[in-house]
């Protein structure tokens, strides 16, 4: 009887780890730009046409290879960066699995040419599908150059899982970008179908981290460097202001090398809770530097995870050098700094001018009220040019009523009394019997979400062209969304133009964000677009890009409102189609009912 399990042959083993190192034409790039960078190269050339699908190519002035270790290098499990099993507890290198040629040369048309300085002639060697078909001298100068074409052309399997063009190029982009951050001392340059993306000289950590996540962060990045006994932590963080709605801009390197690690993100945001928002992240360039035997970067074959030995010695070590700088709020430094309540205290105050406020609402003479009524208590809103204390409820003595048509009964939220502002966020109403709390900025957001909607399905959202159209510089991806997503943005009042690289212009935006930041929204726009794949898809999403514009155009935080401002909210809250919560599903308004307050102070 024949046997059951057989040794598969070299070629069908290499298709196999290329499925596992491959996964695109960014992948392959990232093999080779890491190859480089350990070659000790300083000049790197990142060439792609079609996406990368159909060629690649990258060149580097590294210490390049001989005849003999270039024909070695197309071998699997060849390399020159660990020797023996007891290597993987100190590796210092980029790459070490000798996978990534063998592997990417088994699913393409694969040249390699390379020359060492002390020779006076190169090796090119061509191979297709994994097999060797000619080896030849060549003349160049020191380095390497290998030039992959044609991309998956033996796996259609595969090949079909490719996105479009553009995708493909941000993909690529991204990748040159995080390696680029890694090593500010090397020059790179990109170009896509003939176009030059990016190109970047060497420079300080800085200057390159501003390059690439644009340069108006840069007056928000601030120096942050520890050093301990574990570990060593230093490169740049973020003020609030740069926060995006995504973590693109994060970017973490353990020994020089990128990773994507759930411990060391949430380290950082960890350190970041109560500074930036909920669903927000910061921008941040972090290289942690310790022992290479106390990290495991064997752990997948694209080595953009880790394992550490010591898990929470890390953590806490990454938590308290982020939490260090932003404590002393840096980007405040040319501000005076007010002190502030622990949150405890705030939550106390806030639960105490609520009772104050239910103890004046139940004081009241009669217990039956009108909706015309007001309460009769002294003015004591200071003037809005001091400033009002967050902690202060502001009461108001003069009616208002925004201009409407007498001849339909007002609405119920125009029907409230407004009785005034508790923490420069909620809106104290009353109706009849009940005292009804309203959150200003979800109600704010859920009308202008309605608005932006019923504009949406009358088949535009209104757009306002800029006076001077501004430039926003993105990452790669961002910019390949917005190209995939052109026109679809135009529905949304975006127009958005390729000023080349990784730059557009935006030329308009929706007119009810005009007085609001207009780059801030395009990018996060454009963030949660990139996980999009087709038109369709956009079709299902755009309730949560309504809401994303929404939010950047309404009340924010602590915002004081007069009484005329309170009842024209109250007013246009009636005239949409209102809901119960925002478009996020935050509660609009809580009522208390004068029942509940008696038993609050034990009257029933």
């Amino acid at each position: 009887m024949a046997p059951r399990i057989t040794i598969l042959s070299e070629t069908v083993t290499n298709k196999i780890a290329a499925g596992e190192v491959v996964e695109r034409p960014a992948s392959v790039i990232k093999e080779l730009v890491e190859n480089s960078l350990d070659a000790r190269a300083t000049d790197i050339t990142i060439e792609i046409t079609g996406g990368g699908k159909r060629r690649i190519c990258v060149t580097d002035n590294g210490h390049g290879m001989s005849r003999e270790d270039a024909l070695l290098s197309l071998e699997r499990h060849a390399t020159s960066k660990i020797t023996s099993d007891s290597d993987l507890d100190s590796i210092l290198t980029l790459g070490f699995r000798g996978e990534a040629l063998p592997s990417i040369a088994s699913v393409s048309r694969f040249t390699l040419a390379t020359r060492e300085a002390a020779h006076l002639e190169g090796t090119e060697i061509s191979v297709e599908g994994g097999r060797i078909r000619d080896v030849r001298a060549c003349g160049m100068p020191t380095g390497t150059a290998l030039t992959i074409e044609h991309l998956f052309f033996n796996t259609p399997a595969r090949l079909k899982f490719m996105k479009s063009n553009e995708t493909e190029n941000g993909h690529v982009g991204d990748v040159v970008s995080r390696m680029a951050v890694s090593r500010p001392d090397a020059a790179f340059l990109y170009v896509s179908d003939g176009r030059e993306l990016l190109r970047l000289q060497p420079g300080d950590l800085r200057r390159r981290f501003s390059q690439v996540v644009g340069k108006e962060t840069s007056s928000q990045l601030f120096e942050i460097h520890t050093q301990s006994d574990h570990a060593s932590i230093s490169g740049f963080i973020s003020g609030p202001a740069a926060a995006r709605s995504g973590p693109n801009g994060m970017f973490t390197y353990i020994n020089g090398r990128f990773i994507r690690d759930k411990v060391v993100q949430h380290a950082i945001m960890q350190a970041y809770r109560g500074v930036i928002d909920r669903g927000r992240y910061p921008v941040v360039a972090l290289f942690i530097e310790l022992p290479p035997d106390e990290v495991d970067v064997n752990v997948h074959p694209t080595k953009h995870e880790v394992r550490f030995r010591r898990q929470t010695l890390i953590h806490d070590s990454i938590l308290e050098a982020v939490a260090e700088v932003l404590r002393t709020s840096p980007w405040l430094s040319h501000h005076t700094i007010r002190a502030t309540k622990p949150l405890s205290a705030l939550s106390q105050t806030y639960r105490e001018r609520v009772a104050q406020a239910a103890q004046t609402f139940l004081a009241m003479p009669s217990r039956s009220f009108s909706p015309a009524q007001n309460f009769t208590t002294a003015e004591t809103r200071q003037s809005t040019t001091t400033g009002i204390p967050p902690e202060t409820v502001h009461e108001t003595t003069v009616s208002f009523a925004p201009e409407n048509d007498t001849s339909q009964s007002p609405g119920y939220f125009s029907s409230l009394t407004f009785i005034g502002q508790l923490q420069r966020e909620y809106l104290l109403c009353q109706s009849a019997n009940e005292l009804v709390i309203i959150d200003q900025h979800a109600a704010s957001e859920r009308v202008a979400f309605q608005n932006l909607k019923k504009e949406f399905l009358s088949g535009a959202v209104e757009s306002q062209r800029l006076l001077f159209p501004e430039t926003l510089e993105l990452s790669f991806s961002e910019v390949a969304t917005a190209e995939r997503f052109r026109h679809d943005l135009t529905t949304l009042g975006f127009e958005l133009e390729p000023f080349g690289g990784n730059t557009l212009v935006v030329a308009a935006i929706p007119r009810i964000a005009a007085e609001k930041d207009p780059l801030g929204l395009v990018r996060d726009i454009l963030e949660g677009l990139t996980q999009l794949g087709t038109t369709t898809a956009f079709a299902n999403a755009c309730d949560e890009l309504l809401s994303r514009i929404a939010c950047h155009t309404v009340i924010r935080g602590a915002h004081y409102l007069d009484s005329n401002q309170a009842q024209a909210l109250l007013f246009s809250m009636d005239q949409t189609d209102f809901a119960a919560s925002c478009p996020h599903g935050r509660p609009v308004s809580h009522s208390i009912t004068l029942r509940e307050l008696e038993k609050i102070f034990k009257r029933t």
